[in-house]
């Protein structure tokens, strides 16, 4: 990883017939980090997916945005490949932006919301985590196909959220306080998972992890979840402190990872827990501090994960 050699990129735009306007990369610039940054000019209020390769033909879908007219983007895998190419096609309206990762059947797409809140969509699936209000948030999304949460703490547990995104075939895994705490027409939905615990749903495996600290979140009372989709590994820490359970993570392929002070973890823990589970992606998340103003120096973590164990930072509007 360390000395891989440049990013070669290759700029290819591929154009729906319908489009009024072509898209076109209109500047692509190499950070100091060696990450690139990609600038991609589109007609404001299209939707269009960007691809990436390093090898072609071979593309595999990347990012799908919303244009604002001039739109930015940051490649934070780029410094661990020896190429990179891109193009960019249009969508139809009606498509969740975000994030790509690609499974071993159909793409994971990765919204975030706010907080620890964000949106998964699979295989036509609709996941949430932890939605949490305003409710506006969440207009325009869809239903709900699976929710997860991850303990009874008020911007984790929002029973406003849930009764918004809901319906009769929703699947809400969440703990046993949790559940204790709902009303009959959420319990019906709901499915009780205990630590150490693992359930089958919807063609998901999910392992509820253990997620505590001696503090503000007693142990055995709120989950992490690992999700198995289509081969790959996401891990929604949930609030938790640096901990041996998250240490002793495998193979994780996306990880949500909370920062914030004083109830989860400082940007040192998350850091050391990060570094020495190695997920392939991290997401901080969870980061806006205990007074509701300040928020957790993500600059400060991407630069001390660094780039030496293999881990890809990518930092999102959450708020």
């Amino acid at each position: 990883m360390k000395n891989a050699p440049a990013v070669l990129i290759f700029i290819f735009t591929a154009l729906a017939v319908c489009a009024q306007t072509p898209p076109n990369f209109t500047g692509i610039q190499r950070l100091t980090n060696r990450e690139m940054l990609l600038r991609l000019s589109a007609p404001t209020g299209q939707n269009y997916r960007i691809d990436a390769s390093t090898n072609l033909p071979e593309w595999q879908p990347f990012l799908t945005l919303s244009s604002t007219g001039l739109n930015q983007h940051t490649d934070t895998a780029a410094p661990y490949l020896n190429r990179r190419y891109y193009r960019a096609q249009q969508l139809s309206a009606n498509v969740i932006t975000g994030d790509h990762l690609v499974t071993t059947n159909g793409d994971v797409v990765i919204h975030p919301i706010t907080h620890a809140s964000f949106v998964m969509i699979w295989n036509g699936l609709i996941i949430y985590n932890d939605p949490d209000s305003p409710t506006s948030l969440y207009t325009g999304l869809p239903k709900a196909d699976l929710i997860l949460i991850s303990h009874d703490h008020g911007d984790h547990f929002d029973t406003n959220a849930l009764h918004i995104l809901t319906n009769t075939t929703t699947l809400i895994i969440a703990p046993q306080l949790v559940y204790n705490m709902m009303g009959t027409s959420l319990r019906a939905l709901t499915r009780v998972l205990t630590n150490n615990t693992t359930t089958n749903v919807l063609g998901m495996r999910i392992d509820a992890i253990p997620a505590w600290n001696p503090t503000y979140h007693p142990q055995g009372r709120g989950n992490g979840y690992v999700l198995t989709i289509g081969g790959r590994r996401i891990y929604m820490a949930g609030d938790t402190g640096d901990i041996a359970e998250m240490r002793a993570l495998t193979n994780i392929d996306v990880a949500f990872v909370c920062i914030n002070s004083p109830f989860t973890m400082t940007v040192s823990q998350a850091v050391s827990a990060v570094r020495q589970f190695r997920p392939r992606v991290v997401y901080p998340y969870h980061f806006r501090n205990g007074d509701n103003i300040t928020f957790a120096d993500l600059n400060a973590f991407k630069q001390q994960v660094g780039s030496d164990v293999g881990v890809e930072v990518r930092i999102r509007k959450w708020y």
